[in-house]
């Protein structure tokens, strides 16, 4: 019987317990889409990352319990963290190489590791049928991005307030839905719901900060930003908008290292 490593690293994460916690696989050659998916539905976190080495680098996936995604930054950050503990122990930053969104490099400065991703410029959208009662609450205002919807609300407690029917959410045909509002202590603060994914409420959510950098960069006339996502475990993160593409900086650590019993392939 074949046994694969498996990691699982809190990311966005100080301290143990707390940010986005994902389960990283790196892979001498990809198994069957079919396993990896079995595999990130049996670990039932958020992402599962597995990473295949190549000459420049890494090619890398990421799978909820229920899909694959296009993006997530914090299993990628997760993915570093164990890349650069395990085998990339001498350099600074790690290329990885995804299907739809192109090259996306994580650099090491000092405690914090630093997401290089291409931004997702939102644009101003008609608010869904449905959509603010699922919510729970009318948003002052809807934009879309490649694969979300982002909500903007007042103010934090707003934010905080949110209770939103995940059976109704379901229903919209994106990948998530950002809430979000200016922030009492940081630039801006937010929540993010992906029920249609298999995620009710994603902890902290690097991806969807590829859509928020931008808007809030522009909307507070700021290029460095720092930022909370208000779900329970929380997360703190902090921002450099360089246009097209952003910088996502965050903390991680890893919480167990396992052996996954693989039937005969």
């Amino acid at each position: 019987m074949k046994t694969l490593e498996l990691y699982q690293v809190d990311a966005f994460a100080p301290e143990p317990f707390t940010g986005n916690p994902a389960a990283v696989c790196i892979l001498d050659t990809w198994l069957p889409d079919s396993l990896m998916q079995a595999i990130a539905a049996e670990n039932n976190l958020a992402e599962t990352a597995f990473a295949v080495p190549q000459a420049d680098g890494y090619a890398i996936r990421w799978f909820t319990p229920a899909v694959e995604v296009a993006l997530c930054g914090h299993a990628t950050l997760a993915t570093a963290h164990v890349l650069f503990q395990t085998r990339e122990t001498a350099t600074s930053e790690i290329t990885f190489h995804s299907r739809e969104r192109g090259p996306l490099t994580v650099s090491r400065d000092a405690e914090w590791l630093v997401l290089d991703f291409p931004a997702d410029v939102p644009a101003e959208a008609a608010l869904p049928e449905g959509l603010a009662a699922a919510m729970g609450a009318e948003p002052q205002a809807c934009l879309k991005g490649l694969t979300d919807y982002m909500l903007v609300y007042h103010n934090q407690a707003a934010i905080d307030a949110l209770d939103p029917n995940f059976f109704a959410l379901k229903s919209f045909q994106v990948r998530g839905i950002i809430a979000t509002a200016p922030g009492e202590a940081v630039d801006f603060v937010s929540r993010f719901f992906a029920p249609a994914a298999g995620i009710d409420e994603d902890p902290v959510t690097g991806s969807a900060h590829t859509m928020l950098i931008p808007y809030w960069a522009d909307r507070l006339g700021k290029t460095t930003l720092s930022a909370q996502q208000r779900s329970p475990r929380g997360g703190m993160l902090r921002y450099a908008y360089n246009s097209p593409r952003v910088h996502i900086g965050g903390q991680a650590i890893t919480y167990l290292k396992g052996e996954i019993y693989l039937p005969n392939l």
